[in-house]
């Protein structure tokens, strides 16, 4: 289960993305390089095919898989995907590509949304989708997919080789089911002018679960048309637990617990996942790509690895094609960072109210990071200087909130 979204701000596209995955599974944030090997062979989580080379790219990866579950590339390409069910049995099917393959290629591969869009629907139809993909409960799913860059926006759902594709310019949500229905302007073959690809969609499976925080999303994207997002907004909406968005860096406001009943109606199952059990947030990127990358202008990213509601999103500057060189604190790729937030993540599940004292000594820490990176943003000479400390600050916050109110033995 996830939650994707992206609309235009006042410098450019925002894409932002939590990652919902089995509890317990490490997701990191690694900054690749360039890859020059085109004409050799590349091998993803199940395939071996053919290289066309890398652009550099900011990934998020659970540990254990090749792919990502979402990223932001040198030229601004954002793309994050869901798990949808559909009626292609992708536990029946050979292995192939699965969807953070094809987050990952898409990224490596493209130069604009539009391009990347393209290139992954290729990669499908030549390669095909199948293979477990949740190895802890040991499913295989199709996804779908937003994909973003600085002035456009596409979803692409998929049902096995089947696709189809839609423009949305102003930015859109997506969630864990199909949603486009009949608007879409490209498809397979195999899927026929005007056909509703909700079709594709396997009606066993209650899609309310999706519905829920999908509507969320939606009217927090409502809701700032006229004044447009901003990166601090949207990581309110990331940390929301079902009574909208709390929690923006620099804003001071009510802190919201976790939720702790969940109703026939999935009420509960929020953007910020604390589905016990079965699935929590692993990971959350929002990046903000200006209007002016291909001038230049630096890529701003904000990581919160873990659960957002009790993670710092720390400030990165992704790599850019004819930019500055990057800079990306490097606790966000390592899994010590991860595991901290995962302990307080189980704290506050066994004990919601202790969310307030957390937040308490966390909020304030992020308060100044991104305070910081606003003012160093612009001036790449500094991000070396004043950013190393950003990794090691949150981190240490982390250890304190875990060393005052956690048990033994979640330590």
């Amino acid at each position: 289960m996830c939650d994707t979204l992206c609309g235009p701000g006042a410098a450019g596209m925002i894409f932002a993305k939590n990652s919902d995955r089995p509890i317990g599974e490490v997701q990191l944030a690694v900054p690749f390089g360039r890859r020059a090997t085109a004409g050799c062979t590349l091998r993803t989580q199940y395939l071996s095919i053919g290289d066309t080379g890398a652009h550099a790219a900011l990934l998020s990866c659970p540990t254990w898989l090749w792919g990502a579950e979402h990223g932001v590339n040198e030229h601004g390409v954002a793309i994050g995907n869901e798990r949808v069910s559909t009626v292609h049995r992708a536990r029946e099917a050979k292995p192939a590509l699965i969807g953070m393959d094809l987050v990952r290629l898409g990224l490596e591969r493209a130069r604009s949304a539009a391009a990347a869009a393209e290139i992954m629907t290729d990669l499908l139809e030549v390669h095909g989708q199948g293979g477990i993909a949740d190895a802890i409960h040991e499913e295989a799913y199709d996804s779908s997919f937003l994909i973003a860059d600085a002035t456009e926006a596409y979803v692409l759902e998929t049902s096995g080789t089947s696709f189809v594709v839609a423009p949305f310019p102003s930015g859109t949500a997506i969630s864990n089911r199909l949603s486009l229905g009949t608007a879409w302007v490209r498809s397979s073959d195999d899927v026929g002018p005007g056909e509703d690809f909700d079709d594709h969609r396997d009606k066993r499976e209650d899609t309310a679960y999706a519905d829920v925080r999908l509507r969320a999303s939606r009217a927090f994207l409502d809701g700032r048309l006229d004044t447009g997002l901003t990166a601090r907004a949207v990581a309110g909406h990331l940390r929301d637990h079902g009574h909208g968005p709390w929690g923006a860096p620099g804003a001071r406001g009510p802190v919201v617990p976790a939720p702790t009943e969940f109703g026939d109606d999935f009420s509960g199952i929020t953007v910020c996942m604390h589905a016990r059990e079965l699935s929590v947030t692993a990971a959350s990127l929002i990046a903000v790509v200006p209007n002016e990358i291909r001038d230049g202008a630096p890529l701003q990213a904000y990581v919160a690895l873990g659960s957002p509601c009790v993670s710092i999103y720390i400030p990165a500057f992704p790599a850019t094609f004819g930019g500055p060189p990057l800079y990306v604190p490097k606790e966000l790729s390592h899994e010590t960072l991860w595991r901290a937030v995962d302990t307080l993540r189980r704290a506050v599940e066994a004990n919601p109210d202790l969310i307030h004292e957390v937040r308490s000594v966390l909020g304030p820490v992020e308060d100044e990071l991104w305070a910081e990176a606003d003012d160093i943003a612009q001036r790449p000479g500094l991000w070396n200087q004043v950013g190393p400390s950003w990794g090691e600050r949150a981190s240490k916050a982390i250890g304190e909130c875990i060393s005052r109110y956690t048990s033994p033995e979640l330590a």
